[in-house]
Parts: structure tokens; C-alpha cells; sequence
């Protein structure tokens, strides 16, 4: 049997339920299919799990990590980490599988190496449409450097803990999977002999990042970030990678605890008070659990710090919400990634709260 995993959170029931149709046509139907919701908000996940429970062959999975950035690494990390078959398929919820796949699929596995796949990628008038995979048309094809979609042994992969979980938001966490398995001595091959995956369009996470709601976490300069990581691994033949805890996820009770625990402190945006909690304090509390929260200084609104800025006398220097918000989520995912925390950012009312459980 081989093993899909789909990586989630809040996309659109209709893109998936192609793809989910698209399996379902399948020639070869000796598969499973493991659905991993990290943090959808609670109206989406509850349809979304409806769906899923249309389809016998999907394990519907859900992380309460709505409050935390999204790592599709340690979503797939998840499931890897315990799977018991002898290869996996990253797919991805925007892809319609071309009827043939699993059969080819399987006949890729013989290999042992892993297998990534050309794929055309739809059009936006053409994504919205359902049809038959040797219907669509408007499309253009991949290269080489797109290696989303792959086909793993799940042997090589848990040897090398899986996928880097540093890689948060978007990008660069397949072509690191790729590069550290060769470091390794595996394997790895470009399928395009035949178009047998399609992608529905959506917007790139660049468009969402400049137009998503004030409560979207959002990191800026994460995808160069991410692509230096990258370069890292190549350059200096890195393999296995994450502690030992990889692949662990919040729980429930975790996530509970999380939002029942009372405030700690009171943070403004002054540039020194910033600094001190993240570089001065965070690394030296003991409590159980501390919640933070970060505002705008009032005084930085009135006409006496501007008529004292205007005169070059000497006040407080602060830092932009945005400013805050990206040194906070920089903080956590580079030394917090593994503990349970929880980010909620209301731009509106000028405010960030971060909570973090430390034992």
C-alpha cells in the first residue's frame, strides 16, 4: 500500500474535492490517504472533516496550531514519523491526479530513490472548472526546480527525522528534503515522460502576505529567510535534521491550557522594552506558562513626544507593530519552534499576545 499525505489549512472545499475525486478514479485503488488539518479555524476544519468523511480511504487528522505559524514540515512530519508503509506521496490539496498515477506511482517505487513529478499548473479560468483530467488544457508545465510533489521512502525519510521544521510559512522545505537525501547517497529523479499531475491556481503567498486579514500571521522576509536556510544545507552537505521530538504536534489539552492562562505581563512597543523580554527574560523564566502581551505606547501618539522628536530632544524609540510582530514570530520559531505557544495578532487594536508554555 502506499501512503499519500495531504498538508491543510483553510483552502476552499472545492479545489479539494476534485482532488479527492481525482484518487477516486484511480486505476490502481491500493492506497491510503492521510488528511492533516494544522490549525484550520474551527468552522473550516468541521466541513472539511465532513468531506473527508465522504471518502472511506482518508484518515482525517487535526493540530490546534491555528494560533501558530504555518509548518507544513511538521504537519508531514506528523504522519511520517509513525507510518508503516514502504513509500509515501507528498500531494498537495490543489493537485488532480491523472487516473493513472498510482499505477505508475508503484511502478516508480520499484527505484528505491525518490520520484518528484513534472505538473501543469491551471490557469485560473481553467481551475475552476471540473472535468476530466484529459479535458483540461490551458496550462503550463513545470520544470525541474519545482519539487513539491514527490515520492519518498518512508525509510530514507525517518533516517533523516524527516522534513526541516525550521522552514515555516512558505518555501523551500521540498527542495531541502531533496538536497539532504542526496547528501545522503539517495536518489532523486525528475518524472516527465508523461503529465500525470495538475495544480489548481491560487495566489502566491507574496499576494497574501500583502493582502491578508490583521489577524493573518504573517513574518516579513521569511521566503529569503528560508531560501538562506536552504543554501545552508547545500553547501554544507547537511543530512539529518530537527531533536528528537520531530513530528510532534500541540494537542488539545496543550492548546487549552494555552488560551485558560492569565496574563503575566503588559509589554509597549519601546524598542528596549522589546529586546529585554525577548533576549533578557523569555530565556530566563521558569513559570509553567507566561503570556505576553505587546501594545502601542500611548505616548508615542501624543504631541508632546512629537514636538520633542521634532526638537531633537532625547525620547523613547519604538518599533512598528508590524515591526514587533515580526521580531516576536522570528523569536519563537527560532528558539521556541518546540514548546507550546500561541501567537493572536489584532492589528486593529494594536496589540499582540503571545503565550508559551515552558514545562
Amino acid at each position: 500500500m502506499l501512503s499519500i499525505l495531504y498538508p491543510y489549512r483553510n483552502r476552499d472545499s472545492r479545489r479539494l474535492k476534485r482532488s479527492f475525486d481525482s484518487l477516486s478514479n484511480q486505476t490502481n485503488n491500493n492506497f491510503e490517504v492521510f488528511f492533516i488539518d494544522y490549525g484550520s479555524t474551527p468552522d473550516i476544519a468541521a466541513d472539511i472533516k465532513k468531506l473527508c468523511q465522504n471518502y472511506p480511504f482518508i484518515s482525517y487528522q487535526f493540530y490546534p496550531t491555528q494560533y501558530q505559524p504555518w509548518n507544513k514540515s511538521r504537519a508531514l512530519n506528523s504522519v511520517i514519523k509513525n507510518l508503516k508503509t514502504d513509500f509515501c506521496f507528498v500531494a498537495d490539496v490543489d493537485v488532480i491526479f491523472h487516473p493513472e498515477f498510482l499505477e505508475t506511482a508503484y511502478n516508480l517505487t520499484k527505484t528505491g530513490q525518490t520520484t518528484y513529478f513534472q505538473v501543469g499548473y491551471l490557469s485560473s479560468s481553467e481551475s475552476r472548472k471540473t472535468k476530466a483530467f484529459s479535458e483540461y488544457s490551458d496550462y503550463r508545465l513545470s520544470t525541474n526546480e519545482a519539487t513539491g510533489l514527490s515520492l519518498f521512502s518512508v525509510a530514507q525519510l525517518k533516517e533523516l527525522n524527516g522534513f526541516d521544521e525550521f522552514y515555516h510559512f512558505w518555501g523551500a522545505e521540498d527542495t531541502d528534503m531533496h538536497i539532504r537525501l542526496k547528501n545522503a547517497g539517495y536518489g532523486v529523479k525528475f518524472y516527465d515522460e508523461e503529465l500525470l499531475l495538475l495544480h489548481q491556481w491560487h495566489p502566491s503567498y507574496q499576494n497574501r502576505e500583502r493582502t491578508g486579514s490583521t489577524s493573518e500571521l504573517k513574518l516579513s522576509g521569511i521566503l529569503p529567510l528560508n531560501h538562506q536556510h536552504l543554501k545552508y544545507a547545500m553547501n554544507n552537505g547537511v543530512t539529518r535534521v530537527n531533536n528528537e521530538r520531530w513530528g510532534e504536534n500541540l494537542s488539545k489539552e496543550e492548546f487549552d491550557k494555552l488560551e485558560e492562562a492569565e496574563l503575566f505581563m503588559e509589554v509597549t512597543n519601546e524598542k528596549r522594552q522589546v529586546e529585554d523580554i525577548l533576549f533578557g527574560q523569555l530565556p530566563g523564566f521558569s513559570k509553567t506558562i507566561i503570556k505576553i502581551r505587546f501594545v502601542t505606547d500611548p505616548f508615542e501618539k501624543t504631541l508632546k513626544f512629537k514636538v520633542k522628536r521634532f526638537l531633537g530632544k532625547k525620547v523613547p524609540e519604538y518599533y512598528t507593530l508590524r515591526e514587533v510582530n515580526d521580531k516576536v514570530l522570528l523569536h519563537l520559531i527560532s528558539f521556541y519552534r518546540n514548546k507550546p505557544y500561541a501567537v493572536k495578532i489584532n492589528n486593529d487594536k494594536g496589540k499582540i499576545e503571545v503565550t508559551v508554555k515552558f514545562s
